[in-house]
């Protein structure tokens, strides 16, 4: 059979890093690991390898537990952290709270106690807000703090801010948990290690992220405090989020982080960034309220030259009431593809 290609190839926005297709290193991997047979359900020589990858970035108490996708990862995660009495802090704006259609509260049975984070950055202090009542039976209990990294709103938490949280944390005897979907941006960002993001600064618990950062499919829940988590085998099958042929799971986690993919995709998709921050951040008519620092801006623009600007290149807007509109890079995205989107930008502005 012959399969009819139904799209251009070429053809690349700044909706999402999701957009964007696999990357050829770990394709050439997943043809690598094919062919003949290998045990299932992660007893593999693929799977085991990977442990020795995530060791290496973690230490060695890290164990590594590939999923799906980024909600099975985080729902996974938070309920092997917790007791079904509990609750998890969080940043309005958290993926958890906004993106996973309740599934933190559906599946893993969790509440969730959000704090408002303009910049989608917790600190001790709004940590505070909801950290209180452990011992009232008439209030679920604050267990865990999960923060994002890169956050939803494309800022960095610095490896002091995260251990200030997560020693605050410890203190009040909650648990941490980072959603790194975007982890290896934030590293590329800040210019530091995968480590000094999370086991150095006493984070308890990864969700890794895979797929936006090139891989076909999947993301991994990496435990780096053994004595944080219980029954994690169980929650991830029951949790539908252990998948049978994981070799081809596996093999993309160790082409992207056994050697410098992972970095080098990630530093890439922030230098677009970068680039399209520089040509437009200027632009008469054009407001960027929020920092720029992974591979995300958060734009301000007139309805009509949103809508106009819509129909050329694909991207999402973020607040319909003030106009706010989110450009993402990827690891594909070229330097013709930033320029050429910038000069559509200004085009659109000048004809008001």
């Amino acid at each position: 059979m012959t399969v009819i290609r139904r799209h251009d190839p070429e053809a690349r926005g700044f909706a999402s890093d999701n957009y964007a297709g696999v990357h050829p290193e770990i394709l050439q991997a997943i043809a690598e690991a094919n062919g003949g047979h290998q045990t299932s359900y992660g007893d593999d020589v693929y799977t085991e390898r990977l442990q020795e990858v995530f060791r290496d970035h973690f230490g060695p108490t890290a164990h590594a537990h590939p999923v799906v996708n980024g909600t099975g990862a985080n729902v996974v995660a938070l309920q092997s952290m917790t007791s079904r009495w509990d609750a998890v802090v969080c940043a309005e704006s958290a993926h958890i709270n906004v993106d996973e259609c309740g599934a933190p509260e559906k599946v893993g049975g969790l509440k969730l106690l959000t704090v408002p984070a303009w910049d989608g950055k917790l600190t001790p202090e709004l940590v505070d807000r909801q950290a209180w009542g452990f011992e009232d039976q008439h209030r679920a209990r604050p267990r865990v703090l999960s923060i994002t990294q890169s956050t939803e709103v494309g800022t960095c938490y610095t490896p002091e801010e995260i251990r200030a949280l997560c020693d605050h944390a410890h203190g009040l005897g909650l648990l941490v948990h980072l959603d790194g979907a975007r982890l290896a941006n934030a590293a590329a960002t800040l210019g530091v290690s995968l480590a000094a993001l999370t086991i150095e600064a006493g984070v308890d618990v990864l969700s890794l992220g895979g797929t936006k950062n090139g891989m076909l499919f999947g993301e991994a829940v990496v435990v780096l405090n053994p004595e944080s988590v219980r029954g994690m085998a169980h929650i991830r099958k029951s949790s539908m989020q252990l998948i049978s042929k994981m070799r081809f799971l596996s093999v993309q986690f160790e082409a992207l982080y056994g050697g410098d993919l992972w970095l080098r995709s990630a530093a890439h998709a922030n230098a677009m960034t970068q680039r399209l921050y520089t040509a437009v951040r200027d632009l008469p008519g054009l407001s960027i309220p929020r920092p720029v620092q992974a591979n995300q801006i958060f734009a301000v623009l007139p309805a009509a030259v949103t809508e106009r600007l819509r129909k050329r290149f694909r991207f999402y807007v973020w607040d319909e009431q003030v106009g706010e509109v989110r450009w993402m890079t990827s690891y594909d995205t070229t330097e013709e593809d930033v320029d050429a989107f910038a000069a559509a930008i200004a085009e659109e502005l000048t004809a008001g």
